[in-house]
């Protein structure tokens, strides 16, 4: 995976656990959709508006065919209707950036005698 999307979502807060579910309905659908989810978050402390989705593609060229599939998919439609029936999404924007191989995903290893 070389280009990963980050969206950014501002969320109402008294309705966290849509989104809650609504994140947790594209678990099941972005992957199937052919998209490499990283993840959802939900705001844990200080701003409680703001949540992430993060997937991750090979190429822009590998979105867009994913884009196309996820409009096609019934599960991925309904998810964004009831987005849009709850309001609980005030705002949404995506950035995409490329990934630093070398300093991506690197595990905690802790040195001895530190």
């Amino acid at each position: 995976m070389s280009i990963t999307c980050f969206i950014r979502y501002e969320i109402d807060p008294f309705q966290r656990d849509a989104f809650r579910a609504y994140a947790e309905a594209w678990g099941r659908i972005i992957p199937r959709c052919g998209g490499h989810l990283l993840g959802y978050f939900l705001p844990h402390e200080g701003s409680n508006v703001e949540a992430w989705g993060l997937i991750a593609f090979a190429s822009l060229a590998d979105y867009e065919a994913y884009r196309a599939r996820l409009k096609a998919d019934p599960e991925g439609r309904e998810n964004f209707a009831f987005a849009q029936r709850e309001r609980f999404i005030v705002k949404e924007e995506r950035r995409f950036l490329e990934i630093v191989d070398a300093a991506f995903q690197q595990p905690a290893r802790v040195a001895e005698g530190v």
